[in-house]
């Protein structure tokens, strides 16, 4: 088998490794299933040895699949790194840019830049992927990977382009409605929206002791960012939500922040574009300076919550 229709039978070995189904390889690649079952047995065949125990019901890849698909990871993303440097080189902005992100902030931040950076760089082509997992730049052969909070320490290149910080906030209608709560006690009176998994160290149970929590109404739990900023402007209840996604409607006044008496501000961390490659590429190079240009230094959303004077945050808790 020759070196380059090798490399792209691993690349569909490693996909259906994964996805454990040639039918959902197939629709990725815009493929028929036979083609890419027949790609997996000519590898069996080039190999001398099966690579999946094939059922009706799934792939479950052999031994010597697992030691193929551990090996083949590292070599595609060697090929793949050694390919994005020559073409760094060249200072060329061409090719597939593949960037995995937080579903939220790349709806607000990271997909305004698409249009703008299309324009200025007509050979590049993006594939987002939104998912709220940690993705592995490495093992999944993403060139940016962009991460909100604290970060473990890795092997991975990081730039952090803003802040992250979670914030109390409701709408001026459920305010004027309900009243201000001043203390966590006040909380349990009220109605509040939370993420939908009531473990996350970023949901209303971690602050103060969590004892408050226990009689406390939540009237939403949704796992989705966008959703429950969108119901706290509806006036639905009290949301705990991250400064990036808040504080331009803060800055606006369709959202005020809260501050309680007995909680203490939540700890800041940071946003950050992780890679894998010592070295950027032009594409990366490129994304980044757009999504800079876009989030701002300071980030705006800093800027917006600043823009609310200090009076009208103490008039509001007074309210």
């Amino acid at each position: 088998m020759k070196t380059v229709k090798f490399a792209e039978s691993l690349s569909i070995f490693v996909d259906v490794a994964r996805a454990q189904s040639f039918s959902e390889v197939a629709r990725r690649r815009g493929m028929v299933a036979s083609s890419v079952a027949r790609q997996i047995g000519a590898l069996e065949s080039e190999l001398q040895v099966p690579l999946f125990v094939r059922s009706t019901r799934a792939l479950v890849p052999t031994e010597a699949g697992e030691v193929l698909y551990e090996r083949a990871v590292k070599i595609l993303h060697d090929m793949t790194e050694a390919r994005s440097e020559v073409i760094s080189l060249e200072q060329t902005v061409q090719g597939l840019l593949r960037v995995s992100c937080l579903p939220a902030f790349a709806r607000r931040y990271v997909v305004p830049i698409l249009q703008p950076l299309g324009e200025r760089h007509p050979q590049l082509r993006v594939e987002l992927e939104l998912t709220e997992r940690m993705v592995d730049p490495v093992v999944e052969r993403m060139d940016v990977v962009v991460r909100v909070g604290q970060q473990p320490d890795s092997s991975l290149i990081g730039q952090r382009i803003g802040s992250h910080r979670y914030l109390i906030c409701a709408a001026p209608s459920y305010l004027e409605r309900h009243g201000v709560p001043r203390t966590l006690a006040d909380l349990s009176r009220h109605r509040l929206i939370d993420r939908r998994h009531s473990t996350s160290v970023r949901g209303w149970r971690e602050l103060g002791d969590g004892q408050w929590a226990q009689d406390a109404r939540f009237v939403l739990e949704c796992d989705d960012c966008d959703a429950r900023r969108h119901a706290a402007l509806e006036g639905l209840g009290i949301a705990l939500m991250p400064n990036w996604s808040a504080g331009p409607d803060i800055g606006a006044g369709r959202l005020v922040q809260l501050v309680l008496q007995d909680a203490s501000p939540s700890p800041d961390s940071g946003i950050y574009l992780l890679r894998a490659m010592p070295r950027a590429s032009a594409r990366i190079r490129a994304f980044t300076e757009q999504l800079r240009r876009q989030v701002g230094s300071p980030p705006v959303w800093d800027v917006a919550i600043d823009s609310v004077s200090l009076p009208a945050r103490a008039e509001a808790r007074r309210a």
